[in-house]
């Protein structure tokens, strides 16, 4: 039996920048369609993602990109992942957080287990006072941010630390990831995980629950 669900932030809890095109393009006063990026949902035409997953350019580079782009389309120069963030997610950042999310979440601590976030930016991509805006985060026992240790994954270092963190053996918890860089990282250390399908969350959700012994949620 596993005693702890680890979860990314990006991606895994909150929807993705790509799936919310329609959100950030009313935000920023654009013409529905300005935004074409598409990351993991249209590969093919999406070529800085294509790098980014070779291993050609790091995640953070990738998002300064489109930060970049996005900003120079509203005649604005963003400095900072939170200016970007802030400008296109809104005032209401629970509005684009998986419902999938706060299931598993609920399912997870009602059984009596462990939650924890491992993520490489929360607070740097986010700003600081995100979290104040998502009650749910109260629910988890450690949330670790290379923000702060600098420690990124896949260093292996990571999962130790998060497992640390939580008083367990890395080989007691299931680790959910929607990179498949960090997946590896995680697997280094024994971890069992799950390759989060931003296209199909339930499902992935689903087996990270039946990995702990528990019922799936859809």
């Amino acid at each position: 039996m596993h005693d702890a669900l680890i979860l990314d932030f990006g991606g895994v809890i909150s929807r993705t920048l790509f799936e919310t095109h329609d959100l950030s393009e009313k935000a920023l006063g654009l013409a529905p369609g300005t935004l074409t990026w598409r990351g993991p949902f249209n590969p093919a035409s999406d070529a800085p993602w294509r790098a980014m997953q070779a291993g050609d350019m790091s995640e953070r580079d990738y998002w300064a990109l489109r930060m970049r782009e996005t900003g120079e389309l509203v005649g604005e120069a963003w400095t900072q992942f939170p200016q970007f963030v802030g400008r296109v997610r809104g005032a209401d950042p629970a509005a684009v957080i998986r419902p999938e999310a706060l299931e598993a979440i609920e399912h997870v601590k009602t059984a009596g287990r462990k939650l924890a976030i491992l993520s490489n930016e929360l607070d740097l991509f986010y700003g600081s006072d995100f979290r104040e805006k998502l009650p749910f985060l109260q629910s988890f026992d450690a949330i670790v941010d290379a923000t702060y240790t600098g420690i990124l994954k896949p260093d292996p270092r990571a999962y130790s630390g998060v497992a640390e963190a939580l008083n367990l053996a890395p080989q007691s918890c299931v680790f959910v990831d929607d990179q498949m860089k960090n997946i590896r990282g995680a697997e280094r250390i024994e971890m069992t995980t799950v390759h989060f399908d931003v296209t199909a969350p339930g499902e992935s959700y689903a087996l990270a629950l039946r990995l702990m012994g528990l019922d799936g949620c859809n």
